[in-house]
């Protein structure tokens, strides 16, 4: 397997924070690093981690910046650039992640692909009757365990906690779902994101993840569905930070990124999508030092 860092992207949730980091002491696959990108949280979060990374036997980092707006992309790519694994997994401090979380992602690894995770979406009151033991001990992704708590699941999520892994293995493959860069569960080489250049840090909320998606698309690295085998859990909550204004800018530059449809290039010779931001990791055009090797053999 390859060396791992999970980058997990944080914002004044320390209670959410905790019971994710909870869920990467219980994991199956214990040999990776978790990077903890921290978009301007107060003390509250840095103390949860100092007292986590005391506790529970992780290896933790903690970066962070100033608080100025919602600039999730810009600290996830000091994230990334700092990640010493070969391989990233990225995901939200609010998503905890199933005991076979880290293993699935590391197993489905190929060079020229990313892989695309799902999560079971629960309802608020749930996030308040979570206990650590819950996650530590398995709980939390029993479906017998969730109905007593009040849940309500969708035949799609009931299918993520209930299947084995050879049938989830079939769903995934006769989904009809786009398998796409999903923040909350992805993952990737990380010469595959620094082809690319990371995130735009233009972009805000929402779909600035399924814009790196669409340029690594456009590099010519495909997407593996795993929907139903790397499986996290989201308590759902209101997101004050969604801007109208800013969706609009998002959606005109992921227009930009995907480009025109695959036929018209074939047909009228048109220019593909954009493989990379000048507004990334590294600031400005792509240079030779940036392309560096094929990494897609």
């Amino acid at each position: 397997m390859p060396s791992i860092s999970v980058v997990l992207s944080t914002y004044n949730a320390p209670d959410e924070l905790g019971r994710t980091l909870c869920g990467y002491r219980a994991q199956t696959h214990s040999d990776f690093e978790v990077v903890i990108a921290d978009d301007g949280s107060g003390p509250e979060t840095r103390d949860r981690i100092e007292q986590l990374r005391a506790s529970a036997g992780l290896a933790i980092s903690h970066l962070w910046q100033r608080d100025d707006g919602f600039r999730k992309c810009r600290i996830l790519n000091r994230a990334i650039a700092q990640a010493r694994g070969d391989y990233l997994i990225l995901s939200d401090g609010d998503c905890i992640p199933r005991d076979d979380f880290v293993e699935t992602h590391a197993r489905l690894a190929r060079r020229g692909h990313f892989v695309s995770g799902g999560r079971v979406r629960l309802a608020p009151h749930i996030g308040s009757r979570i206990r650590r033991n819950d996650v530590l001990g398995g709980s939390l992704f029993d479906e017998r365990w969730l109905r007593a708590k009040g849940a309500i699941l969708r035949g799609r999520d009931r299918n993520k906690l209930t299947v084995s892994a050879r049938r989830a293995g079939w769903l995934d493959r006769l989904t009809t779902t786009r398998a796409t860069w999903n923040g909350h569960n992805a993952s990737a080489w990380k010469t595959d994101l620094l082809r690319v250049n990371g995130f735009d840090e233009r972009m805000t909320y929402p779909v600035e993840d399924r814009e790196l998606g669409e340029r690594l698309r456009n590099a010519g690295i495909r997407p593996i569905q795993a929907r139903h085998r790397a499986v996290c859990a989201h308590v759902e909550h209101d997101r004050p930070w969604l801007d109208p204004e800013a969706q609009a800018t998002n959606e005109r530059l992921r227009a930009e990124t995907r480009g025109v449809p695959r036929p018209l290039q074939i047909f009228q010779g048109l220019a593909r999508g954009r493989d990379w931001t000048e507004h990334g990791i590294r600031k400005g055009p792509r240079s030779a030092e940036s392309v560096g090797p094929d990494t897609h053999m």
